[in-house]
């Protein structure tokens, strides 16, 4: 292990006297990802108080918003089997079912089998768009419980819908997710760190872009102005 580690620290310093450093891409990459998590670090120095969370949390509640969800039982209709009928028989379905119960035993009878579940409880617009597709899934936030409904169209055919409850979206009270808040507050510190770091280091530098590719004539390079930084040799950084 001792050896490990003096070979290592040889090598670089060889490859440091070689000028290996310089010019590569790997190393460049890697001495500024360093730079950017240098100045996040100052971020996390910091441990903030409940006071500090309570005050960003009352201007970014909206990032920790709990999403409406809902509960209810489906039948199909398929593409597959129905074609173009689908949705009209979805329809017809439904004046079959009306005043019925969400169980009633009538339902499955009208339907075509369903590769998935009959009922689905808790779900999230977002989960109900990955299964349904996004029609479905707004769809069935716009139903009332209670009664069979629809039809609505998914990406597999035309369903009936009998919704059990909805629960609205909210944003929780701030000792719901304190923790969350916590970690959401320090992000964002350590990103603001970061940007006003870099901010400080940019203003340093002048960028000298190389002259259009069509350009008929050669220009020459533009003097170097109050703020550019010289390189060791005294010159404009150019990329």
């Amino acid at each position: 292990m001792v050896e490990n580690k003096v070979q290592e620290e040889i090598l670089y310093r060889e490859g440091l006297a070689l000028g290996l450093d310089k010019d590569d891409t790997i190393v460049k990459r890697r001495m500024a990802q360093k730079m950017q998590f240098l100045a996040e670090d100052v971020a996390t120095a910091h441990e903030p108080s409940t006071a500090e969370l309570q005050a960003w949390f009352a201007k970014n509640g909206d990032k920790f918003a709990l999403p409406s969800r809902a509960a209810f039982r489906h039948i199909f209709f398929g593409f597959d089997k129905r074609g173009r009928n689908a949705q009209t028989d979805a329809a017809a379905a439904l004046t079959k079912l009306n005043g019925k119960p969400g169980n009633s035993p009538l339902a499955a009878s009208l339907a075509d089998p369903f590769m998935f579940q009959d009922y689905y409880a808790d779900r999230t617009a977002e989960q109900l768009a990955k299964e349904f597709g996004p029609t479905f899934a707004t769809g069935i936030f716009k139903l009332k419980p209670g009664s069979w409904q629809g039809p609505v169209e998914s990406g597999y055919g035309w369903h009936l819908v009998y919704i059990d409850s909805i629960i609205p979206g909210r944003i929780p009270n701030f000792e719901e997710v304190e923790p969350d808040v916590k970690t959401a507050w320090l992000g964002y510190q350590k990103e603001k760190a970061w940007r006003e770091a870099y901010a400080k280091m940019r203003v340093k530098y002048t960028v000298l872009l190389p002259a259009p590719p069509d350009s008929q004539s050669p220009q020459p390079p533009p003097a170097p102005k109050k703020n550019q930084v010289p390189t060791p040799s005294g010159e404009a950084l150019p990329l």
